[in-house]
């Protein structure tokens, strides 16, 4: 078998009202898939995470390398390309360009032997995930105080197990919101507070402080992912696990993160950091130093599937015990109209759980007239 055609899709979609997070605001969502195409009728579907018309570019550069190599021999292909990118491109685009590739020859892997990806992985350790709901994002119209702690009552309310809330608009205004949204869920139901990296550590301390008697599982991001120094300072200070990782790449960038003890977990973002074949290692490398595990999730339902092929196969954080502890599954509650338009049967949630796909290679199939109808011009 081989590769014969590498294709790119560019997809974009206007939401209905903006939305904001600490570093700015949204009002299109997009998307930027890759299709592997071979000479024995199989395709294989794949995800970049990142700015969609550069990563498209990435994938277009790498594809000529690709033709006519044998799909199958991932790990070949994976070491190739970096080995021809590593002047330039050890972390970002290019990282973010070779995942979306990775992904789809994974896909093509297990639609070729019949088998679900994490089947070829090894796995599955769990056939179904608990999610939290990533959602609360800042409206252009009315109050924070109002309509978040309603909207997270609401993902408690369908069986979410846990919800992450955005913070990062100034040190007051985020511990009046997090006291906000605490007492409309209750404590039963876990809370995270993700940053985005809007803080230097001086303030993410303070604001951890401030909030550490509201039981927040963890704080996502406090300061710039280059700031190892200032992650460390915040888990240093902190009782609230520190985690990080999005905007991080490969196996590389992950030895610097683990061996410097800068986070409590780490979340990769498979269609960003390396692809199922990178995060594997990663993933594996995280257990070595006794890290959890949480995997980024802000894509299409490709990269839902491909996040799930993974999760099948994660180590559970608590490996020795008899009530071991799992990882758990972001699951993204924003608008994004392309996100399970493009397949043709959408992966959802029943109660804050949700199944891994158990069809070949990424578990999916995707509908095409949605590709065209979402085609960026």
């Amino acid at each position: 078998m081989k590769i014969t055609a590498i294709r790119t899709h560019v997809l974009e979609a206007r939401l209905s009202a903006p939305f904001a997070y600490s570093r700015a605001w949204y009002d299109i969502r997009t998307a930027m898939i890759v299709e592997v195409e071979t000479d024995a009728g199989i395709t294989g579907w794949g995800e970049c995470y990142g700015p969609a018309r550069m990563t498209e570019a990435v994938v277009r550069g790498i594809a000529p390398w690709l033709i006519g190599a044998d799909p199958l021999s991932s790990e070949a292909i994976w070491q190739d390309v970096y080995a021809r990118l590593r002047d330039h491109g050890q972390k970002g685009l290019a990282i973010q360009g070779l995942s979306g590739i990775d992904i789809a020859l994974w896909d093509i892997k297990g639609k070729h032997f019949g088998v679900p990806a994490h089947r070829l992985m090894g796995g599955p350790l769990r056939t179904e995930v608990r999610a939290y709901a990533t959602g609360l994002y800042r409206r252009a119209e009315g109050d924070p105080l109002r309509y978040l702690p309603h909207e997270a009552a609401a993902y408690a309310a369908e069986g979410f197990h846990a919800v992450k809330l955005k913070v990062g608009f100034g040190v007051a205004e985020d511990v009046a919101v997090v006291h906000a949204v605490r007492e409309a869920i209750g404590p039963e139901v876990a809370l995270m507070v993700d940053a985005n990296h809007a803080y230097d550590s001086v303030a993410a301390i303070r604001l951890g402080r401030l909030i550490e008697p509201l039981d927040i599982s963890w704080f996502e991001e406090p300061v710039p992912p280059e700031d190892l120094a200032g992650y460390r300072a915040v888990r240093s200070t902190l009782i609230i696990p520190v985690a990080g990782g999005e905007c991080e790449f490969t196996r590389y960038g992950f030895r610097e993160v683990l061996a410097s003890g800068a986070m409590d977990i780490i979340q990769p973002d498979t269609c960003s950091a390396g692809g199922l074949s990178e995060c594997r290692k990663i993933a594996d490398m995280a257990a070595v130093h006794g890290v959890r595990y949480n995997p980024h999730v802000w894509g299409t339902g490709i990269g839902l599937a491909a996040s799930l092929q993974l999760m099948a196969v994660l180590p559970t954080h608590t490996p020795h015990s008899l009530a071991p502890l799992h990882p758990v599954f972001e699951f993204d509650r924003t608008e994004h109209p392309i996100r399970q338009a493009i397949l043709a049967h959408p992966i959802e949630h029943s109660g804050g759980i949700v199944p891994i796909p158990d069809g070949p290679g990424l578990g999916i199939e995707i509908d095409r007239a949605a590709l065209q109808r979402f085609r960026a011009v």
